[in-house]
């Protein structure tokens, strides 16, 4: 494993010219956040320049929980079986809204001390929102006839535009209070209203329109970012797998100057209920990478995993060969969570898992990246 990874950190320290150039010359500058803070813009810069030859590998509450644990101080099962904790670690904003001022105050505890721990081990954080519906009880999965087409009620003019402004108040304190040891505020990239392209959630196609959902989206940056004064967030975009043209996929795109991160979500084409497409599945990939190098933007995939990883050799035959396959210029994928009851739902192996081996595999080929070979990540060299 050392050799590995001083193999790897030569990747990142001394990387060819000409590649620190291509990504350099399409994405220098265009960070949507024209007063991010250092460490985000460093972050933005290399976690692009890592794409031109690496991919990171991420897993969602990776240190919050396990399979079968929960809590233990610096513990993921991923880390349980290479040794190294994941290079970008997935924490969710569910719990800051729609629920006791108590239990928010909790919840913003524990992300905070998350959030902190794993810049100042030198990974990467991402936040998903599965955001509970403001306007109705069904949390956020859309329930017929409970649920309420909420988009249109929080965009300006809308009846709960008031109370959306509201949550935002509370995510921006909460997160530009979470500083490093080092005293910075620590970047994240935030991925609101993802698989927005489906019906599951309140914010979905099918509850919504396209100039709806692209207002939403505009006045979240806009009110987070300029009246907010948030700098510590690069915005990411990631609907699912439904489309199959760059259209498609721009559908509800809100503007380059909207979005820092483009991604895709895909379970169903990566073996979900047993179907493989993974040729589709790639070349939804390729129209993720190929918009996001002519836009100037970071791409990756945002979501994915086999629940249970039913095929022992998952993570080589199926997943890093479509990750190596091509031209695709991806940050990071990052497989869904491990639940500490469930004894199916999981998504990353542990010790004694059947893929165990195969995942050694995955870990030790020099394209992917954990937290362990990360150096710096917050630093412009």
């Amino acid at each position: 494993m050392i050799c590995k990874m001083k193999r790897r950190f030569s990747t990142f320290l001394i990387p060819v010219f000409y590649s620190v150039m291509t990504f350099s010359q399409k994405t220098e500058g265009k960070i949507i956040d024209a007063n991010a803070t250092t460490e985000t813009k460093a972050l933005y810069f290399n976690l692009g320049k890592l794409a031109e030859k690496n991919i990171l590998f991420g897993h969602q509450h990776a240190t919050e929980y396990g399979h079968g644990w929960g809590g233990d101080y610096d513990r993921s099962d991923v880390k349980s079986v290479t040794g190294s904790h994941p290079a970008v670690i997935g924490v969710d904003f569910s719990g800051l809204s729609g629920r006791p001022d108590s239990m928010i105050e909790k919840e913003k505890v524990s992300l905070r001390k998350n959030i902190a721990d794993t810049y100042n081990r030198g990974g990467v954080t991402t936040v998903a929102w599965h955001f509970l519906n403001p306007a109705s009880a069904g949390g956020f999965y859309w329930k017929d006839s409970v649920s309420v087409p909420a988009v249109k009620l929080i965009i300006p003019g809308g009846s709960h535009h008031k109370k959306y402004k509201a949550i935002l108040r509370n995510v921006a304190d909460l997160v530009k209070s979470i500083k490093g040891k080092d005293g910075k505020s620590v970047p994240m990239i935030f991925r609101p209203y993802h698989e927005f392209d489906g019906d599951w959630f309140w914010w979905g196609a099918s509850h919504c329109t396209i100039d709806e959902f692209k207002t939403l989206w505009r006045f979240t940056v806009s009110y987070l970012r300029d009246s907010l004064e948030v700098h510590n967030f690069i915005y990411a975009f990631s609907p699912d797998n439904k489309f199959n043209s760059t259209a498609q996929f721009l559908e509800r795109y809100p503007g380059d100057e909207w979005v820092d991160l483009v991604g895709m979500d895909n379970y169903g084409d990566f073996g979900r209920d047993g179907k493989y497409n993974v040729e589709a599945g790639f070349k939804k990939l390729k129209i993720v990478s190929d918009y996001a190098l002519k836009a100037g933007k970071l791409a990756a995939f945002t979501e994915t995993g086999l629940e249970s990883i039913s095929n022992p050799r998952w993570w080589t035959e199926t997943l890093l060969k479509t990750l190596k396959s091509g031209s695709l210029k991806l940050c990071y994928v990052l497989v869904w969570r491990n639940d500490t009851r469930s004894p199916t739902h999981y998504y990353a192996p542990f010790p004694g898992h059947t893929s165990e081996a195969d995942f050694m595999k995955f870990y030790n080929d020099p394209f992917t990246l954990f937290e362990k070979d990360l150096q710096d990540i917050y630093e412009r060299k």
